[in-house]
């Protein structure tokens, strides 16, 4: 059986961090995955999320199986952080996921289950696992446009592609802090997206990992609750990797919205028995932490005051880098760069140049161009920009 098994291609990011831990030199640096790092280049524990498991430790829950919908009390907290407390949640279903990959895996297989052959629309670029997950679950993809010529958000040109999708099909939005990107639509943009959205009858799929990073908590969510606001079923893909540092926790939510409770009847069924065919049931322990942060008030204070010091040491890297590029004559590519947001940029550079970054410097990010901002130790910010600056000056030359 084996020998039947043809090459199956490798997972991009994870093979440029295999290829950066063989890398032997020192001065090495790894853009490529997304984690946030703190000045020394860590990856630590938050604050809240150490007490919270403290107390978890002292209580000694039980362990036995929570369930297919996994912790119930972790989905109605994700269900009031992200929609609010006002009427939108109340017609809204939550399951537990395995991360937001996993929130993205069990909502694909939801609505291939329910419309099989679906289109769904994907931004261009897009996350790399946006694809690979949807035609895993048997939907067929499309895309639509992102960027203009001068890296900035292409509200026409997204709004001419997406013009194209039919009354439901689906269309996959990230709600704040694009990957690989960092270039959001503006209020107006997403104003119009969501027009477009009720007018037609596409059913808009948002993707959450990064909320809290880009604008602040509140401001990252707005584009979601709009879109709530507007249509009257929506799907979510919740992650906690990124704003509660629970990345091997892997603890996520699937959120699907309906126009009425009763329109819900049947959803939550369909979500647990593709989440029995999948894993079972999602890991505890993350979601028991995110819990007891949430219904906290001290703890949730905390767990805030740290996202936002992430928030501001990701804006200062990308300033000190923009202000680094501007001092070593690249003004254009320092001004891309200051216009995104979030964990990623999009470096203005060819995947050549991607290469020859990785080679003739040991910096390594993806070869379409993401860098992972927050993965930059301070003191190694200027010799990234060298390194930038030199592979430009290489091109011009």
């Amino acid at each position: 059986m084996l020998e039947l098994l043809l090459p199956p291609p490798v997972d991009p990011l994870w093979d440029l961090t295999e290829a950066y831990g063989a890398d032997a030199r020192p001065e090495r640096l790894n853009l490529v995955l997304g984690v946030y790092r703190d000045q020394s280049g860590g990856t630590p524990v938050m604050a809240a999320v150490r007490e919270a498991e403290i107390r978890l430790a002292e209580r000694s829950a039980s362990k036995e199986y929570r369930g297919l919908s996994g912790n119930t009390a972790f989905n109605r907290a994700m269900l009031s952080m992200v929609l609010g407390s006002g009427g939108v949640a109340e017609r809204a279903v939550a399951v537990q996921t395995v991360a937001g990959s996993g929130a993205l895996r069990l909502l694909a297989d939801l609505i291939c289950r329910t419309r099989p052959g679906t289109t769904v629309w994907i931004s261009d670029p897009a996350y790399v696992n946006h694809r690979p997950i949807l035609e895993a679950a048997g939907l067929t993809v499309r895309t639509y446009g992102w960027l203009d010529a001068e890296g900035r958000f292409d509200t026409a040109g997204m709004l001419r592609d997406l013009g194209e999708a039919r009354r439901d099909d689906v269309v996959l939005l990230q709600g704040c802090c694009h990957n690989p990107t960092g270039v959001d639509p503006s209020a107006q943009a997403w104003e119009a997206v969501a027009e477009l959205a009720a007018r037609v009858g596409w059913v808009p799929f948002v993707d959450l990992a990064y909320h809290g990073l880009g604008d602040g908590l509140e401001a990252d969510l707005a584009a979601t609750r709009l879109l709530a606001d507007r249509v009257p079923e929506m799907l979510v893909a919740i992650s906690c990797s990124k704003n509660f540092g629970l990345y091997s926790d892997r603890t996520g939510c699937a959120v699907v919205l309906g126009a009425s409770r009763q329109s819900l009847r049947h959803v939550e069924t369909a979500l647990q028995n593709a989440a029995r065919t999948l894993y079972s049931m999602p890991p505890e322990h993350g979601a028991a932490v995110v819990t007891a942060i949430l219904e906290d008030d001290g703890l949730r204070a905390l767990w805030r005051a740290e996202l936002d010091g992430m928030r501001a040491r990701i804006e200062d890297n990308r300033k000190e880098l923009t202000c680094e590029l501007t001092a070593l004559g690249w003004d254009a590519q320092a001004d891309v760069l200051a216009r995104q947001k979030g964990m990623f940029s999009m470096l203005p550079l060819t995947p050549h140049q991607m290469l020859r970054l990785r080679s003739g410097f040991a910096i390594y990010g993806t070869t379409a161009g993401r860098i992972n901002i927050a993965g930059i130790p301070t003191h190694r910010i200027p010799c990234l920009a060298r390194g930038i600056a030199a592979v430009l000056g290489e091109a011009a030359e």
